[in-house]
């Protein structure tokens, strides 16, 4: 992976901008079939430029204008905001209280520095392959709840470009879902509460939600090999009190004692689960049971949902493509297929593509001499650096939205053939 280093941005960008950005998908993506009249042109875009500055209520009028102004600006960052009653580059024009976010996908943001008070490999921005289970189980529970629980068909899963995910589910009920909704959705996924200074963070009884089931067979699966072994949550004192914290207090003696001859995470582990359902049985005491061994599992692995991110129409969140300023990396789709193969340190990074595509161009000219115009360079570009595969995931989502929508307009011809 080529090296990135930050000085060499503005120029990488114009680069990037040039002849890598995946524009016709994105406009794609962002009108929407043109079913609705001025879906695009009423849409925020907002761009963070060089050296902090930020500029908001960005529009544009069809795919070239928005070539046009991102080829000018170079933004270091690209977010994309809500569908506005106006245009939102008019917004001063329009009467005080009649500029309105009107519908925007349903997002989620899901990001490492949530989970500080659990892993024990990083902290704060840093992640590594240890804690990048937590994401890989972050997409498998909340994508498994959106499409059984919901019948949310179209979601995109996106990486942020450098710790965590986003995901943007596009259905088009769910872009017109009211702020009140969106709250609920998000309250029906999140099953770890209290802020730093709640201890247990995660209360079950005995009867338990099939979200909440499911969500534990699915941490089931990576639970050993993660938080036994990768990040060793029994592996000494210190450690082992965190967790003790999460159990009944009649029962700290005896593990304090057992954990102190057992050699590993794996073991105590083991021993813990044994006291619980020793201690259901002993006393019928409603704290304990086996949920107090998945009380511990959610608490650590469970999803971190940013509920704001969520919940506000009128919210912006990083596009899918734009460039992370910090690591270089772009925000790539990630292909449900393959949630667990995907790895953040190998996603293409700013240089590392148009390092590519220099290379390319090099060849191309000693072959061609130049002969082949600029627009035809670009439509190919991306398919000849490693953003290729990337694209191809975001086009494998757009012919579904497709798909669904031309279903439903000949579902609407049909019905009104009836009458």
């Amino acid at each position: 992976m080529e090296a990135f280093d930050p000085a060499e941005l503005p120029e990488l960008l114009k680069l990037y901008y040039r002849r890598l950005f995946p524009y016709a998908q994105y406009y794609r993506w962002l009108n929407y079939g043109g079913v609705v009249k001025n879906y695009f042109q009423h849409r925020e875009f907002s761009f963070t430029l060089k050296d902090d500055i930020y500029i908001r209520y960005q529009s544009f009028n069809n795919q070239s204008d928005l070539e046009k102004e991102m080829q000018k600006m170079n933004p270091y960052k690209i977010d994309i905001g809500a569908v506005y009653s106006h245009r939102p580059n008019q917004h001063n024009t329009v009467k005080l209280g009649a500029f309105q976010a009107q519908e925007k996908e349903l997002v989620f943001d899901i990001d490492m520095t949530d989970y500080d008070d659990v892993r024990r490999c990083c902290s704060s921005a840093d992640i590594c392959s240890k804690c990048w289970t937590l994401m890989t189980m972050a997409i498998h529970i909340i994508d498994r709840a959106l499409k059984e629980d919901f019948g949310f068909k179209h979601r995109l899963w996106v990486y942020s470009g450098r710790r965590g995910v986003h995901c943007w589910v596009c259905d088009e009920s769910v872009r017109k879902l009211s702020s009140a909704v969106r709250s609920g959705i998000v309250e029906y996924l999140s099953v770890v509460k209290g802020g730093q200074d709640v201890k247990k963070k995660v209360h079950l009884s005995e009867k338990i939600h099939p979200f909440v089931r499911k969500s534990i067979n699915i941490i089931k699966k990576y639970f050993e090999d993660y938080a036994l072994v990768d990040q060793d949550i029994l592996e000494n004192k210190e450690s082992w009190d965190k967790i003790l914290a999460l159990v009944p207090e009649t029962m700290h003696d005896e593990l304090q004692q057992s954990f102190q001859k057992h050699h590993n995470s794996l073991q105590r582990w083991e021993h813990l689960k044994k006291a619980a359902s020793r201690c259901q049985n002993n006393s019928k005491n409603d704290k304990c049971g086996p949920w107090l061994e998945w009380e511990i599992m959610l608490q650590y692995c469970f999803p971190r949902l940013d509920i704001n991110v969520s919940k506000g129409i009128n919210h912006l969140l990083k596009s899918p493509f734009s460039v992370h300023p910090k690591t270089g990396r772009i925000s790539v789709p990630i292909d449900l297929q393959k949630v667990d193969q995907f790895d953040p340190f190998t996603v293409p990074t700013i240089s590392s593509i148009c390092h590519e595509l220099d290379v390319i161009s090099t060849k191309e000219e000693e072959k061609e001499n130049g002969a082949e115009s600029d627009i035809k360079h670009r439509t190919r570009d991306y398919k000849k650096t490693s953003l290729g595969p990337f694209v191809k995931v975001f086009e494998q989502f757009l012919e579904n939205l497709d798909k669904s929508r031309k279903g439903e307009l000949l579902k609407k011809s049909d019905l009104q053939k009836d009458f």
